[in-house]
């Protein structure tokens, strides 16, 4: 019996792609070591973000890592589109078609889970606790797992790259194909337990971010009172709480299947392929709503900012969350009309597709109204969200186009999907990720980015998505499947494949733009302290306290009687005087959150490689780290009152 399982030397890389990948993930770790170490900051690093439980930081880190994750999902898209645009006819492209497909399902993975679910957990640890009036989470040391259980699945996918292979069954790894008997290597199980091991992280935070709405609102803080980004955050984590199971569930059910020969889903075996598609889809189709719903949070706090109005129907935005948080959990099955399902459940789900419209319509109008008559300012942030306005109509009304059976049973897994689904996510996810990194930066960093380098990655990354994605639509049309990685030259497709990899380089240019308003603004920040502006900029950016905050977020706690207390506050400048400093107990940190990440990535490791010792001492590991966190009676401490005052006294007021 082999002690290392089923690893060997033949796992490294052997082809030049993913090789020169591999190389390139290696040197970048070893360039970030050497940096650490010349600069002498590993001891800066462990106390001040490795072992941190500060919501804000950990906001940071989540964000830190889907930027990584964002660049080599980037570099996927490069590959990809080059493929597809030399790959025609006598020539066969840059990479093998095994390859083509492992890329296409890591794309997917990445972007989804590491990217979009990234930057959602961290700009909602950045900002929910602020705008609710709490000094931090409900859970702290729970938080700090949540990341690190993020992060161990973000190195164990990125481990395929380097040790094995990852699955070429898709994003989602279908059976059969997924199954023992056609996918014999690792790549299904490191996307199995990369997804799991980030999935649980997930879920933990949705039980956290829901606990903390409910219970640390601030006095005053009724629930019709809260922001519109906290409303979309509750109902977004209670999506997380009821759809995350689903996904362990059937994650799990599929490694029984190809590691013990259960045979849940295997036709052969007596079980039902159809039950998994039900299953991911159950899952998978809220989880469009939980990436796309704070999302939606941002730009009704951003419009009404920028529109100099107060936001157009509250109450009416308030009810069409929860709306789309229910209808999203009875649309699933439109995901496949064309598997026989029946006449009467594929009416019924087309229906329901067509009718979780009508929320989201209802948020675009009230958006519009909102800018209607208004002192618009056409910053970055409000050029993007026009991009998402016209974008997200557009994908919609595909959308609605694809909700009928019939018409899906033509277009169903085309390039128009294709299309369909990243104009809704770019737009409506992507976009509002920016959006809410650019309008809440200055809260966090005490510094503003500077607005005309993100105006013009604005622009380029509306045009470069048109150009991208537009003639995908049209490929799709003229029979162009997705996962196409050669294509005969009398199709005529060549020229629209061309088109969209020069988008894919606009979009590049975009994202360029974007590193250099972060670098520039950086070096400017001295030049940039006063961005108090127009006093319509703090309506509801949570000036209640310092920019950026303390550590414990408020010396005191506030107290509101409306919406817009915090802003009203402020402009009174009532927040600074006759304060009456307390005592307040404070998390410390702690590195068992990132011991627990690294035994359960070591546990994930072991899982795919089938290194049964392993994988049997990282879970005691786990367990053990666990009771040592519940156990230790010293994970909290009192900063005084006179402490408080004068950390509270050293703050600058920049907002």
């Amino acid at each position: 019996m082999n002690i290392l399982g089923k690893l060997s030397i033949n796992a490294l890389p052997h082809d030049m792609v993913t090789l020169g990948g591999a190389m390139m993930m290696i040197v970048a770790i070893i360039f970030g070591i050497f940096y650490v170490t010349y600069t002498k900051r590993w001891s800066w690093l462990w106390k001040e973000w490795i072992t941190t439980t500060d919501h804000k930081k950990i906001g940071v880190m989540y964000i830190f890592v889907s930027i990584i994750m964002g660049i080599r999902g980037f570099a996927d898209v490069v590959l990809l589109r080059t493929q597809q645009a030399t790959s025609v006819g006598a020539s066969h492209g840059i990479v093998s078609a095994n390859h083509f497909q492992q890329i296409f399902s890591a794309h997917g993975v990445i972007m989804i889970f590491f990217v979009a679910m990234g930057f959602l957990f961290g700009i909602v640890n950045l900002v929910l606790p602020l705008q609710i009036g709490s000094r931090d989470v409900a859970f702290p040391f729970l938080n700090a797992t949540s990341f690190w259980l993020f992060a161990a699945g973000m190195v164990l996918m990125n481990a395929s790259l380097i040790i094995g292979n990852f699955t070429y069954a898709g994003w989602l790894s279908y059976p059969p194909l997924s199954e023992l008997k056609y996918s014999p290597g690792v790549g299904v199980d490191y996307w199995i337990w990369s997804l799991q091991i980030a999935g649980l992280g997930s879920l933990f935070s949705g039980i956290n971010f829901l606990v903390t709405i409910i219970k640390l609102r601030c006095k005053g803080m009724a629930l019709m009172k809260m922001p519109l980004f906290t409303w979309s955050v509750f109902g977004t984590m209670s999506l997380v709480i009821l759809a995350f199971p689903i996904l362990t569930v059937t994650l799990a059910l599929l490694y029984l299947d190809r590691t013990i020969g259960t045979h849940f889903f295997t036709a052969s075996g007596g079980g039902n392929m159809m039950m998994y598609v039900n299953l991911i889809w159950s899952w998978g189709h809220p989880e469009v709503y939980i990436l796309v719903l704070p999302a939606f949070g941002i730009f009704s706090e951003v419009v009404s900012v920028f529109s100099r109005k107060r936001l157009f129907g509250y109450r009416s935005m308030v009810l069409a969350i929860w709306a789309i948080v229910f209808l999203s959990f009875i649309v699933w099955l439109h995901h496949f009309f064309t598997m026989g399902a029946g006449v009467d459940v594929n009416a019924f789900f087309g229906m329901m597709t067509m009718i979780i419209a009508v929320p989201t319509g209802v948020k675009i109008f009230n958006w519009l109204f909102t800018m209607f008559r208004g002192r618009i300012k056409f910053n970055a942030s409000m050029i993007f969200f026009l991009g998402f306005i016209f974008l997200f109509t557009l994908g919609g009304v595909a959308g609605v186009m694809m909700a009928v059976p019939a018409i899906d049973y033509q277009l169903h897994n085309s390039l128009f999907l294709v299309a369909h689904f990243h104009t809704m996510i770019v737009s409506g996810v992507l976009f509002g990720d920016f959006i809410g990194v650019m309008y809440w930066f200055p809260k966090i960093f005490g510094f503003k980015l500077i607005d005309v380098y993100g105006r013009v990655a604005a622009y380029l990354w509306i045009i470069g998505f048109v150009v991208a994605f537009g003639p995908l639509y049209i490929l799709g049309l003229m029979g162009a499947t997705r996962r196409l990685d050669h294509y005969p030259a009398y199709t005529g497709w060549q020229p629209l494949f061309i088109v969209a990899g020069v988008g894919v380089f606009i979009i590049a240019l975009a994202v360029l733009f974007q590193f250099i308003q972060l670098i520039v603004s950086y070096r400017k920040r001295n030049d940039n302290i006063d961005i108090t502006g127009d006093p319509w900029d703090g309506r509801t950016l949570e000036w209640s306290t310092s920019s950026p905050p303390p550590f414990f977020n408020f010396a005191i706690l506030p107290e509101v009687s409306n919406r817009d207390d915090f802003w009203e506050k402020k402009q009174r400048g009532l927040n600074s005087n006759n304060k009456e400093y307390t005592d307040i107990e404070i998390v410390k940190n702690t590195p068992i959150a990132m011991y627990i990440g690294s035994a359960a990535c070591l546990f994930g490791f072991s899982a795919v490689w089938h290194i049964w010792w392993l994988l049997i001492l990282s879970l005691i590991a786990v367990i053990v780290f666990i009771m040592i966190r519940t156990t230790d009676e010293e994970t909290e401490y009192i900063l005084t009152a006179s402490k408080v005052a004068e950390i509270d006294k050293k703050v600058q007021w920049k907002i």
